[in-house]
This record gives structure tokens, sequence and C-alpha cells, in this order.
């Protein structure tokens, strides 16, 4: 329903998602387990990367051909990218900064900083989502990335859906380092975030980064999900920040792993479309296509039914979990953001038996 991997390339694309779910997994627990690791993948890393965007701008700006006809130049040239990219390494180091209690991190003024940084990382999302709706209204449009989107009500439902999950996130200073040194915990953001968190994200990446949403929409989200749930309870967010900065990372050098561009070329057969294109990637050579020739793109038909069912659940659950929230608050007389709201649930429990308070 969701996307095309059931052709020739299934193995392939299947494959791939495995490798890049283990990958992401992997250099998470070799990023979050040792000082070293946290600051290789997350200072010496994106240092490097820092000089070679720089390097890339100056040398394009020369004309030089190695700058101008390099894949990051030519096809991850975008505010949104660059935005994202640097959002998620801010709260990586601001999360070991309280993980190791490094100057400020310490202080407990400074412990609302992962909702602040969470929230700005989805209002980027909901900025999106609410762009495409604009420019898009039931219609086919390519975006600053060379994208074509379909845009309509689906953005609308899900641009709402990522405002509520901002409220959805309770007990803001309750963030500790865990005994071990590892995580930053914040207990009361449990399977029930995560839950609805996941849903609303995968519907952006499907409504807005269709074509990258095999990868940053399922093996992305998987990573830091089943680390959370299975050995690292409390740990989410951090686990979320740290796979998010290092696939954007790499997707950032490297984005012809996952491209398809305007005109349906592709270099790897591991790419994967969404169901919004009903031919596949002969959807999207149609379109560039046309759009080439100065042709009428409505007459390309497109299949939003899986955006807007996805899109759906996600206003509907976001809603639905605001909605016990505020029932729970009124029920306990507390503040939903200064105290934890799931104390009942075996997650947070569990969670909090980890925190160094």
């Amino acid at each position: 329903m969701f996307f095309h991997v059931y052709g020739a390339n299934a193995l392939a694309q299947w494959g791939m998602l495995l490798v890049v779910l283990a990958g992401l997994i992997l250099l998470n627990e070799f990023a979050r387990r040792t000082k070293l690791g946290g600051c290789i993948m997350f200072f010496a890393v994106p240092l490097g990367l820092t000089a070679w965007f720089v390097a890339l701008a100056i040398g394009a700006r020369m004309g030089a051909d190695w700058a101008v006809n390099n894949q990051t130049t030519l096809y991850m040239n975008g505010w949104f990218h660059y935005a994202k990219l640097y959002a998620a390494l801010t709260g990586c180091i601001g999360f070991m900064m309280i993980k190791y209690k490094w100057g400020i991190g310490a202080k407990h003024w400074f412990k609302p900083f992962p909702f602040i940084i969470v929230a700005i990382n989805i209002l980027i999302a909901v900025a999106s989502d609410f762009e495409s709706a604009i420019l898009g209204w039931n219609k086919w449009w390519l975006s600053s990335e060379g994208v074509w989107l379909y845009g309509g009500p689906h953005n609308v439902m899900n641009g709402i859906a990522g405002l509520l999950n901002i409220f959805c996130m309770t007990a803001w200073w309750n963030v500790y380092p865990s005994k071990d040194k590892k995580d930053m915990v914040w207990a009361d953001m449990t399977w029930v975030y995560i839950v609805v968190y996941d849903i609303w994200n995968f519907a952006y990446t499907y409504n807005c980064l269709p074509t990258h949403s095999w990868y940053c929409g399922i093996a992305l989200l998987l990573a830091p999900t089943v680390a959370a749930l299975l050995w690292n309870r409390g740990g989410w967010i951090q686990n979320r920040a740290n796979t998010l900065a290092i696939w954007c990372m790499f997707a950032q050098v490297f984005p012809l792993f996952q491209e398809v561009f305007k005109d349906g070329f592709h270099k790897f057969s591991w790419v994967v479309v969404p169901t919004q294109y009903p031919d596949g990637i002969a959807t999207v050579e149609q379109l560039g296509r046309l759009a080439a020739e100065g042709g009428d793109l409505s007459t390309v038909a497109a299949n939003p039914t899986a955006m807007i069912v996805i899109s759906a659940l996600a206003l509907v659950t976001n809603a639905v979990a605001l909605g016990y929230i505020i029932y729970t608050s009124c029920k306990r007389h507390i503040n939903p953001y200064r105290e934890d709201v799931f104390v009942d649930q075996k997650y947070y429990k569990d969670a909090m038996a980890r925190a160094e308070i």
C-alpha cells in the first residue's frame, strides 16, 4: 500500500533497508556508550564535514568542476537539509552536556533544552508540510530539492498533528544523566510519545520526502525505537537525535544512495518511491518529461490515498495522546510540563531506575 517494493528490485530494497537499520543501531551504540565515541561522531566528524561543505560552496562559486558537479552541491543544497543536519547535531551536543554534566548542562535551568530542540525540529517539518499544502494543493509541484510532491489536505492534517505532538512532550524539566553515564534519561517520554511521534514523522517523510521515506521514514525511525524499547529505556530522544544526525551527515555527503531525480534517473537499484506515484519511477519520469516540454502536469495521475490515511492516523493518535495527558493531569492536579504524567507505566519505572537524580 505504501511503497513500490515488490518488483524485480525487491531483494535489494529490503536488504538495504536492513543494512541501514543495522548500521544506524550500531553507530548509535558507538556514540552513546563512551565520551570518545560521542566526541568522534558529533564533534570530529561534523567539523570535518563543515569544512568540506564550505570548500564545496567556495569551489562552486569559483566554478571548479569538482565542486560544481559534486553530488552534495547538485542534490542537497536546499535550506531544509542543512537546517535539519545542524539542528540534530545541536541536540546531540546538548544531550551530551546533560549526560556528562558539562558546563551549563549541569544547571537546572538548562533541562528544558531537549524539549526546545525537539520542538524546533518538529516545527521545521511542520513548516515543510504547510509549504507543500500551499504550493501544491491537489497538484504536483517541484520542491527546492528537486522532488515531485503532491500537496493537499494530508499536509494540513499532518502539520496540525506535528503541532499537537509538541505538546505531547511532558515533564520538560525532568531529564537526568543515567547512572552509567551512557544516556540522557527522559523517563516520562514513554512508549506513548514514541509511538505517536513515529506515526507523525513517518507521515511527514512520506508527504514531504517521499523518495527518501523508505529509509528515513522506516529505518531511521525504527533504529532509536528498537533501542529504546529493548535495552535503552528512557533514552529514546537521545537515540533519535543521534541516529538522525548520523543519517543526515551520510545523506548530505552521499545523496545518490537514495536519490530519485526529477526526471526519474536513479543510480542504485535499491532506491524506493511510494505509491503516491502510481506507476512508480515511471510516474516521476513522466512528470520530468512534461515539465521539460512545458506540458500540463495535471494530466499525470497521483494516488494520495496512503498520504491521507497515514496523515489522518497521525492527527488522531496525537490528539488522543494529548487528550489523555490533559485528562490525567486534571485528575492528578498536576502541571504536565513540570511533573511526570506516565508514572504508572512500567516503561517509566524502568527508565527512572536508570536515572541519576
